[in-house]
């Protein structure tokens, strides 16, 4: 193979991610030219000019001639795995480039797209009717979607066409929730989380969202809800928040916390989740709620009242208490 490294350089993307604080993070290969530090490039729909770039070693590099791997800062996103980029001389230019294409690739993510009921989904497939299943993907890095995709084209599934509408890296965002609600398809992450809003939309909407760090259960969950096999999913649904705003360490109940509640309603029989700087720390039941002197079957959204947990002592001003219940539900596509 030979190329010319004093031209324009023009290569593939070999990996891309979302790094914390970093921004967007692109390994490429250099295929032809060369690459260098400040030099404008277009990836797919993004463009971006290189800020700096790493060696295989991580050092500090300012060029990169062909056949030479480098990771790479400056690009307005995550560009795709085995996307192609070049490097054009104007700016300007590689943003109206990125623009055009970016306008081109939501031209066709919005598309009419055949509505399809979940609900209906296995009855389609008894009548006979080869339907497609759309499917929202999202994971942590660009390699673990290429093996998600893989391993579902492998699935011996022929009562039903699995069409990926969508996939990217990165946690599961309210723009997924959006498109996922007007085209009936499945959100499925892999290692990412779910944002709030997302979370909100998605069960408003009732699209269903699962997440995973295992591919091929993934995979499984898929294979058996198309051939009827699933097993009833337990669901955790949202009831109310409260913030502890005062301690008590009483002798007769133990630790009982003044709390308000922030959202929602906090019922007697609710489960709870304590939150601890953002991270939970512990998982179970009430075992008392008082408005004032009284105890109380609930309360709402906007009151005060006394939270004690069962098992749980460690409680401090500025917790969060979540109460949910778990509600069983068929679990379908």
């Amino acid at each position: 193979l030979k190329s010319n490294p004093k031209r324009l350089p023009r290569g593939v993307v070999v990996e891309a991610r979302m790094a914390g604080g970093r921004g967007p993070v692109a390994t490429l290969l250099i295929q032809n030219g060369t690459l260098r530090l400040n030099e404008n490039i277009v990836v797919g729909s993004y463009y971006g000019k290189i800020r700096a770039m790493f060696n295989d070693r991580g050092q500090s590099v300012t060029q990169a001639g062909p056949s030479v791997p480098v990771e790479v800062l400056g690009i307005s996103g995550v560009p795709q795995a085995g996307e192609q980029f070049f490097a054009i001389e104007d700016e300007k230019q590689a943003k109206d480039l990125a623009k055009l294409r970016l306008e081109k690739e939501e031209e066709r993510k919005i598309k009419p797209i055949k509505r399809i009921a979940l609900e209906d989904l296995h009855a389609q497939i008894e009548a006979g009717k080869l339907k497609d299943l759309k499917l929202i993907i999202k994971a942590d890095v660009q390699g673990s979607l290429g093996a998600i995709k893989d391993t579902l084209n492998k699935l011996n599934v022929s009562e039903i066409k699995l069409n990926i509408i969508h996939s990217g890296p990165g946690d599961i965002n309210t723009s997924d929730a959006i498109l996922a609600v007007a085209s009936n398809a499945l959100i499925l992450g892999f290692n990412v989380a779910v944002d709030e809003r997302a979370k909100e939309l998605a069960a408003k909407e009732g699209i269903d969202v699962r997440t995973y760090n295992i591919i091929y259960e993934l995979a499984n969950d898929i294979k058996a809800a198309v051939e009827g096999m699933l097993e009833p999913k337990v669901k955790k649904v949202f009831l109310g928040k409260a913030e502890v705003r005062k301690v008590f360490k009483l002798s007769r109940a133990g630790t009982v916390a003044g709390c308000f509640v922030v959202k929602g309603k906090i019922n007697r029989t609710s489960l709870a989740n304590v939150v601890m700087n953002g991270e939970p720390v512990f998982e179970g039941k009430l075992s008392s709620l008082k408005r004032f002197k009284d105890d109380v079957r609930d309360v709402a959204e906007g009151f005060e009242c006394g939270i004690a947990l069962a098992g749980f002592e460690a409680l401090e001003v500025g917790d969060i208490i979540e109460a949910y219940e778990i509600e069983k539900i068929a679990r379908k596509l």
